[in-house]
């Protein structure tokens, strides 16, 4: 039994994360990785692994470009030092006729296809071996013996396996069998005889997984590539075969869905992105269960399309490697954490692996008799004279594939690599025509959310006008298919025309047939949008002719995004990476107004940009796009539903007036009903991807459910939160009636409306204490009770009325920290609702500790929209209350102090309070020694005065 080996690898900071300041939250030693929580760095878990990596500091870029240790002490670990550990042990393992499996995981982002793959001149382990490979094989050829290799490169994206070297569309099923297990069906394998070729192969399934992915919108990271080398090694003598299947699987990003309403939704594991990741995890957890030794009835690889394919890397016949890729970014803190968690378990799974010797006659004299038995079954069934279609069916299709088994095994080596060396001819010519085009003529490169995807799809400008969109029917075409591209559109409209929510006019408003023109005359280019067409250029929104320059950015429809390479004799040998989707999407915030400058006067007191505000920029850019697609997915299925992006509580705060955790979220409008949803990120993404399954399910003219609980649009209807109020609560200590005017504001800071309420001391029966009830010393209410009245009268200039007078509100507010909230009852079509809301609380003893809190918190209160459809808040009941119907919030001591540390963990601000607790203790004393100082100078006074009457 071999366990899986585990290796993980700490990236450096991307672009982003060094704009935002991050700070780094691991620390590695040999083997052992430690990550802090940054809110509490005393809050630490360790996790150990076979290999682990640091690729974070202490690193040059040499003369060609390659990533390197800066220095004999450093611990960088570059592409080379990777691939010496794990890509070396593959090619051992295979070598020694061993079925291997490297599998890459990690959150989105986070270094799994640079690890796997590389950039530029920096090589990943898949290139390193491959070219290792060959030189090898190189060394060591043999007179009765022959080496041959096949290459394959599949994807899987929505449970769907695409063959990415095949000219042929649509998926390729899932098949099993006694002998091979779950196999791939008519798998595209191409001969190679040396590095060149494989590499050229990458090339293209790269670009077709770049167009595939514009076309159906989507990106590498929610898909999953399984690269496979199979190597066989031929002992002519013997007729004897040993073979390796090399499996080089680049995972699908993995995203942590945040606790924040999407955990229970009922959509949440509905795209098969989800599915797939999800089921791996249960696999991986059965599989270290029975590891541990516990009995496992059922280990769910059926459960997805990837688990089927990793069966033998996961349990079965393979040698198996993991490398996990994480950011050591503080803002990526809860990501990191779950990568680590997730890879800790693989390491426990043990594999069976035997090295593959197969006879080549035995096998095929096996494959024979198979048949011959299918044969006999199909003819028994005839005879019998019964219709049992589907199993005669089902018999076929396995004849059928054992034949092409068979043709494939006596399909000798050089008539397999005679064919495909035609097609490499032919894809020769096309790559050479394009290199001299690129010394020719101006561009525009594509853009990818992912890197592994940018710089495949390069649209030359000649002379001439060049018209841009998703029409071919112009003699310059620049053909942009982006979402909602339909092959026969006018057959498309034939077929459905009449469709309940069928579009009725253009079926795409992403790019349009004719979406803009591009003019290179006289070596100068210009862009002209055609119509309402949308073209965004640097950040901004064009709607004339303008001149393009060299690196301008483009982005066409919803997210067809492009960089604009000129001339030959403008380009400087720049270095085109700094232009990633990022650079893109945070161009484009910024002319928003929603950048990192910005936000350092967008949050409290103009202080400067705190990280959680900095990661939430980060959420925004990445966020943003899906935005604008779910918009058009909307307006293109008829849905009448509008998305916007906003920040929650970027200019809120809590009772002490410090700022609330920040979140990207979406509003979700009806434009129809005008009713309004707020979706939290992880929700929204949920959705998004649902979305775009419905979407091209309706596309492929599939029939799409009416039924709104599987709608990803509908959702049901809610209060909305509209902003908060604050007051502070200093009055009470003093015994003074406060009568405020405060105003409800936003996220955005902006006003909402206005609150008239009152802050009223009252005694037990509820009338208002007088003057001289007052204090002028707070701490003479130490000992004592407390009562006091929450009076709220009207609320005024309400925007949410003003939008739509049949709206109605709420009001809801918590005292202290008592465990309900309260709030006031529901107000409908006004927009100065009079609220008449009264409500008495009752401290029968006040402690220092609540006398502290009320010096230093403020009564929050909500505004809630409420709109037809949606529950009014009601009270729970069941207060605890005193005899004349007040409300008791007696709660002294570490209770109240619960409330106060609002912050879990935050260790130093408890010193702080600590700290503070004994200065206000320290504080007490010298009051109780002032005041008795205060009566014996009375005393002596009163002695003084009589004895100076007495001397009269």
């Amino acid at each position: 039994m071999d366990s899986v080996r585990v290796a993980v690898r700490v990236r450096a900071f991307n672009q982003t994360e060094k704009d935002a300041g991050c700070v780094c939250i691991i620390s590695l030693a040999l083997n052992r990785i430690t990550i802090w929580d940054p809110r509490n760095r005393r809050n630490t878990k360790t996790f150990t692994f076979d290999l682990a990596y640091w690729s974070h500091s202490g690193f040059v870029r040499n003369e060609e470009g390659i990533l390197i240790p800066d220095g004999p002490t450093s611990k960088y670990a570059d592409q080379r030092k990777v691939f010496n550990d794990l890509g070396q042990e593959l090619l051992s393992n295979a070598w020694q006729g061993y079925n291997t499996t490297l599998l890459a995981y990690g959150q989105t982002g986070s270094g799994k296809s640079y690890s796997m793959i590389g950039y530029g001149p920096d090589k990943g382990i898949i290139p390193l071996t491959c070219d290792e490979l060959f030189k090898t094989i190189k060394q060591n050829q043999e007179a009765d013996k022959q080496f041959q290799i096949y290459f394959s490169m599949l994807e899987i994206y929505n449970e769907k396996v695409i063959d990415l070297l095949s000219k042929h569309p649509g998926g390729l099923r899932v098949r099993e069998n006694s002998q091979r297990g779950f196999y791939v069906e008519d798998v595209k394998l191409v001969p190679c005889e040396n590095y060149n070729q494989i590499e050229q192969l990458m090339e293209e399934g790269t670009r077709k997984r770049t167009i595939a992915s514009t076309n159906i919108n989507v990106t590498s990271s929610r898909s999953h590539m399984i690269i496979t080398v199979q190597f066989k090694q031929v002992f002519l003598k013997d007729h004897l075969t040993k073979q390796s299947n090399i499996n080089l699987v680049d995972l699908a990003g993995s995203e942590r869905q945040k606790t924040s309403g999407s955990e229970g939704d009922r959509l949440r594991e509905g795209t098969a992105i989800n599915l797939s990741l999800t089921t791996l995890g249960n696999v991986i957890s059965a599989l270290a269960e029975i590891a541990m030794g516990k009995r496992m009835l059922h280990v769910p690889y059926r459960n997805s399309t990837l688990t089927k394919l990793l069966q033998p890397a996961l349990g079965g016949n393979s040698k198996t490697l993991m490398i996990a890729t994480v950011s050591p970014a503080d803002i990526c803190y809860e990501e990191t954490l779950s990568t680590l968690r997730y890879t800790e378990r693989t390491k426990n799974i043990q594999n069976k692996a035997v090295i593959n010797e197969n006879a080549t006659e035995r096998l095929v004299q096996e494959l024979k008799a198979e048949n011959a038995k299918l044969q006999l079954k199909i003819t028994k069934i005839r005879n019998s004279g019964k219709r049992v279609e589907e199993e005669t069916a089902e018999l076929r299709r396995l004849l059928a594939g054992n034949e092409l088994l068979l043709v494939e095994i006596q399909t000798s080596w050089e008539q397999r690599l005679e064919k495909a060396q035609k097609e490499w001819k032919h894809q020769f010519v096309n790559l050479m025509q394009e290199r001299f085009m690129i010394q020719m003529f101006p561009y525009l490169s594509n853009v990818n959310v992912d890197p592994q995807l940018t710089a495949f799809v390069r649209h030359f400008i000649q002379d001439g006008e060049s018209v841009v969109g998703q029409s071919g029917n112009f003699p310059q075409a620049i053909i942009i298919r982006g979402l909602g591209y339909v092959e026969t559109e006018t057959n498309f409209f034939k077929k459905y025309r009449g469709v309940v929510g069928m579009p009725s006019g253009s079926f795409s408003k992403n790019i349009a047939e004719k979406h803009a023109t591009i003019t290179n005359q006289n070596s100068k280019v210009s862009l002209e949008p055609h119509g309402q067409a949308r073209v965004i250029l640097n950040g901004v929104l064009i709607h004339t002719k303008v001149k393009l320059a060299h690196l301008d950015r483009l982005i066409l429809g919803s997210n067809s995004t492009y960089l604009y390479v000129g001339y030959p004799s403008e380009r400087n040998n720049e270095d085109l990476s700094k232009y990633d989707y990022d650079f893109f999407q945070s161009e484009l915030a910024k002319v928003e107004g929603f950048d990192r400058e910005a936000l350092g006067h967008m949050g409290r007191n103009n202080r400067s940009v705190d990280p959680s505000v900095l990661a939430v920029l980060y959420d925004y850019i990445r966020v943003k796009p899906m935005v604008v697609e779910a918009n058009q997915i909307s307006g293109d299925l008829h849905k009448d539903f509008s998305f916007d992006l906003e920040v929650k509580n970027l200019a809120l705060t809590d009772s002490r007036g410090s700022d609330l955790t920040k979140e990207v979220m979406v509003k979700v409008t009806n434009k129809v009903t005008d009713q309004i949803w707020v979706w939290s990120k992880a929700k929204f993404v949920n959705r998004k991807f649902i979305m775009e399954d419905v979407y091209q399910r309706f596309v492929d003219g599939q029939n799409i459910s009416e039924d709104r609980e599987n709608d990803p649009f509908w959702d049901p209807i809610e209060a909305v939160h509209l902003g908060s109020a604050y007051v502070w609560l200093q009055s009470l200590s003093y015994c003074i009636v406060l009568e405020e005017h405060v105003e409800f504001r936003n996220s955005q800071g902006k006003e909402e409306a206005i609150l008239q309420m009152n802050l009223v001391p009252c005694n037990p029966s509820g009338q208002p204490l007088g003057e001289k009830e007052i204090l002028i010393d707070p701490t003479e209410l130490v000992g004592h009770r407390l009562d006091f009245q929450v009076q709220i009268t009207r609320c005024l200039g309400i925007k949410w009325l003003k939008e739509n007078i049949k709206r109605g509100i709420q009001i809801s507010y918590r005292v202290l920290n008592h465990p309900y909230l309260f709030h006031s009852e529901p107000v409908w079509n006004t927009v100065n609702a009079k609220v008449d809301h009264t409500m008495q609380f009752a401290v029968k003893c006040v402690s220092q500790e609540l006398l502290n809190y009320l010096q230093n918190h403020a009564l929050v209160l909500d505004l809630w929209g409420l709109q037809e459809g949606c529950e009014e808040m009601v009270f729970p009941g069941n207060f605890e209350v005193t005899d004349k119907g007040s409300i008791i919030i007696d709660y002294v001591g570490s209770q109240l102090l619960s409330n106060k540390d609002e912050d879990k963990g935050d260790e130093q601000f408890s010193e702080l309070y600590i700290k503070l607790s004994k200065l206000e203790q320290e504080t007490d004393l010298l009051r109780n020694i002032n005041r008795t100082l205060r009566n014996d100078n009375v005393m002596l006074q009163t002695a003084i005065n009589k004895m100076s009457d007495g001397r009269e």
